[in-house]
This record gives C-alpha cells, sequence and structure tokens, in this order.
C-alpha cells in the first residue's frame, strides 16, 4: 500500500534536507515518491497503478505520495513545476526524477534497472 508522506515523515523516512545538504537517503529500501495533487488527471490515472507495483513489490520497495498542494515547500525543494513526478531513490546513490504518468511496463523497468529490484 502507498503511504502518504508529510514533511515531518520525509525528513525521518527519506532524506532531512533542513540538515544535510549532500544527498544521504534515510529509507532502508529503495523508493519511488509520487508527487500528485488531487485535481491531476494524470495523478488519478497512475495512481492504481503504483497501488498495484506496492502489493507486487511489498517488502522490496516503498511507494509514498507527497500532495504538492498540501506540501508546497517538499515539492520546491524539489523542484517539481509539474505533476505527477516521480522521484526514484535507489538504496546507494543519487535519486532520478521523471515527469508525466508513465505505464506500468516503464515503471517496472526503473524498477528493475535503476533501483536493482526484482519481484
Amino acid at each position: 500500500m502507498t503511504e502518504l508522506l508529510n514533511k515531518e515523515t520525509f525528513l525521518k523516512k527519506v532524506f532531512n534536507y533542513e540538515k544535510n545538504k549532500d544527498w544521504k537517503f534515510k529509507g532502508n529500501l529503495p523508493c519511488i515518491i509520487d508527487f500528485y495533487a488531487d485535481w491531476c488527471g494524470p495523478c488519478k490515472m497512475i495512481a492504481p497503478v503504483l497501488e498495484t507495483l506496492s502489493e507486487e513489490y511489498k517488502g522490496k520497495i516503498n511507494i509514498y505520495k507527497i500532495n504538492t498542494e498540501m506540501e508546497q515547500e517538499l515539492a520546491a525543494a524539489f523542484a517539481v513545476r509539474s505533476i505527477p513526478t516521480m522521484l526514484f531513490i535507489p538504496k546507494e546513490g543519487q535519486p532520478k526524477m521523471a515527469q508525466g504518468a508513465l505505464p506500468k511496463h516503464e515503471l517496472e523497468q526503473i524498477i528493475n534497472d535503476f533501483l536493482k529490484v526484482k519481484k
């Protein structure tokens, strides 16, 4: 199941950008963060795909959602200009961003190739 993050939970579970200038991932599993808004059509289209992926990769990756309307500071911290925007965070290394409602097979390819996670 996807989990909704606010600033406080993001700082604890993902990255404390207030304390660290350099990227330092705090999580114990690779993750995907979906920056979305309730009024966004493409965001609504991708939501069930992310729910399915969170079940299929349960215990292997975490999938988080950040409502850009409620968490404008987080959206600004990652220069989110359009939604949906996804942040892919591997266990080691730098995160990567992608914009738009990616189809499931593309998301699976990123999970396998970039996050280095197999089903």
